[in-house]
């Protein structure tokens, strides 16, 4: 079961996710949204990691996304 969490940054939605992989780890996912037009939704490549909870995964999202904002948004 993939669990999500989203926060709000700089007029950008964060759609942090983290899924399950073998052995009880996770991976984190990030969908970026802009909150103004377009708000076309983007997936953000984010360098696949082995967490140990889904914490930990949702907050690499996190701050992926927020170093992207900075660097690219």
């Amino acid at each position: 079961m993939e669990s999500t969490r989203t926060f709000r940054h700089d007029g950008y939605d964060l759609r942090c996710g983290a899924r399950p992989l073998d052995g009880g780890r996770f991976a984190p996912e990030l969908v970026l949204c802009k909150q103004v037009w377009p708000t076309r939704p983007r997936v953000i490549f984010v360098e696949r990691g082995n967490f140990a909870s889904e914490a930990a995964a949702i907050e690499a999202a996190y701050a992926h996304g927020v170093d992207w904002i900075q660097n690219y948004g």
